[in-house]
C-alpha cells in the first residue's frame, strides 16, 4: 500500500477528530481522557480500517486511491458532539483509474466488511472479558456494527449505492449480518 504525506495527515487528522467527538459524546460516563481512549480504539480504528479496506482493494485493481479529510464535517461532527450526538462523515477515499460497477461495487463492499469483521471480533472479545476490556469491546460491537449498517444506505456516494447497483445480493447480505450484530 502506498501512502503520501499528505495522506496521512489526512487520516490522523480525520481519526483524532472523531475521537474527540465521540469522545466528547461519551464524556458523561467517563473522564474525557478515558471517553476519548475508548473512542480511538473503536469508532477511530473503526474509521480507519474501513477507509483504508478501499484503498487496499482499489489500488489492487491498479487505480490511484487515497484519502481525504472533509474538514467542515470535522469541525461539525466535534460542534455536534457537545449537543450529544455525532454526524460522522469525516472524509473519503477518493479513486482514478479504469472502474466499472462490479470494481467499484467491491471497492465499497470492502469498508462494510471491514468493519463486520471488527465487529465480530469485538464480539468474541467481549465473550472472553470484563470491566475495562469488556467495555471497549461492547462499544466496538455496537460502533462497528453502525458504521456497517450506516453505510450501507443506498443513497448519494454512501458504499451502499454502489454496492446496490452492482451486485443486490452482496449488498443483502452485508444488511443482515450487519442488522444481525447490531441485534446482538
Amino acid at each position: 500500500m502506498k501512502f503520501s504525506q499528505l495522506e496521512i495527515k489526512e487520516l490522523i487528522k480525520a481519526w483524532l477528530a472523531i475521537s474527540i467527538a465521540f469522545g466528547i459524546v461519551l464524556k458523561g460516563n467517563f473522564g474525557f481522557i478515558q471517553s476519548f481512549i475508548l473512542a480511538a480504539l473503536t469508532v477511530g480504528v473503526g474509521f480507519l480500517l474501513h477507509e483504508l479496506a478501499h484503498k487496499v482493494v482499489a489500488q489492487r485493481y491498479r487505480c490511484w486511491a487515497e484519502f481525504r479529510a472533509f474538514d467542515q464535517m470535522l469541525i461539525l461532527a466535534i460542534l455536534m458532539s457537545f449537543f450529544g450526538f455525532v454526524l460522522a462523515a469525516p472524509g473519503a477515499v477518493f479513486i482514478r483509474g479504469n472502474i466499472n460497477n462490479e470494481k467499484n461495487g467491491k471497492i465499497s463492499v470492502a469498508g462494510p466488511i471491514t468493519n463486520i469483521v471488527l465487529a465480530i471480533l469485538f464480539y468474541g472479545l467481549l465473550q472472553i472479558t470484563t470491566g475495562s476490556l469488556g467495555l471497549i469491546a461492547s462499544y466496538g460491537l455496537r460502533i462497528n456494527s453502525w458504521l456497517a449498517l450506516f453505510n450501507m444506505i443506498p443513497v448519494w456516494n454512501f458504499d451502499g449505492s454502489k454496492i446496490i447497483r452492482w451486485n443486490k445480493i452482496v449488498y443483502a447480505i452485508v444488511v443482515i449480518i450487519a442488522l444481525i450484530l447490531m441485534i446482538i
